[in-house]
């Protein structure tokens, strides 16, 4: 129930987003707004793809909602609370698990709602809930047998793919309104054809490409950002065990 209020939040979320971004629409110039909701979205996906941050954030807010769900049974079993309680806890949980990443996925789509309409958004969103779904229905019924390193290391690849077509994208549309300046590089221009940039994002300038590069150093930095932190961590714990 948790789960499910927290979905239908997200769905008014949505309807709000797009109706303040609709009134902005009205005010700024329509190659700036698309420049700044794109803007929101490369920053909204370069915070999922930081694995320094995943560690530091999703560690303690996974963390915290297991202690709270395990002090919850637990208080149950003791009889310390009642039922009412009980459900409500859990429902919280569940609410707030699936709102925090609804809200974000609601900042993400703003951009491609501008760019091109709601029903292609919509029969995204709708393929994308419908995957979700089976994920889902395999956890809950294969669990422990799935190969969940595998299934993050292939979103994660997908997702920094994403990542780079879209911050050419962004790039481009703040040269396009004025923001970045545009350097063109011409040997580059001849060798590059006009499919690589409507597919992937690749266009013969400065500005775009460094801004790939840029994302693509962030994403990898903080990778092995977190690789060092963990590391650090078990040595430290191996470190204070011997002493």
């Amino acid at each position: 129930m948790g789960a499910g209020i927290g979905f239908f939040a997200t769905i008014i979320t949505w309807f709000i987003a797009v109706g303040i971004v609709s009134n902005l629409s009205q005010s700024i110039p329509a190659l700036d707004l698309q420049a700044a909701t794109g803007l929101l979205a490369v920053i909204v996906l370069l915070v999922v793809m930081n694995w320094f941050f995943h560690k530091v954030y999703w560690g303690g807010w996974i963390g915290m909602h297991n202690r709270r769900k395990k002090n919850l049974l637990s208080s149950a079993e003791d009889a310390e609370i009642s039922k009412r309680h009980l459900l409500f806890g859990l429902g919280l949980l569940g609410f707030a698990s699936v709102y925090r990443e609804g809200f974000e996925v609601v900042l993400f789509l703003q951009s491609f709602n501008l760019q091109m309409g709601g029903s292609i958004v919509l029969g995204g969103t709708l393929v994308g809930l419908v995957l979700s779904g089976i994920v889902a229905i395999l956890t809950f019924l294969a669990h422990r047998r799935l190969p969940y390193r595998k299934m993050l290391v292939l979103t994660g690849t997908m997702l920094g793919f994403v990542l780079l077509v879209m911050v050419g994208e962004q790039a481009q549309e703040m040269q396009l309104a004025g923001w970045i300046p545009t350097t063109r590089i011409d040997w580059l221009a001849n060798m590059v054809p006009d499919w690589m940039g409507v597919w992937f994002a690749v266009y013969p300038t400065i500005e775009t490409l460094v801004a790939q590069l840029v994302a693509a150093v962030l994403v990898i930095g903080s990778y092995y950002a977190a690789r060092v932190q963990t590391f650090t961590s078990r040595q430290n714990r191996a470190d204070a065990a011997m002493g």
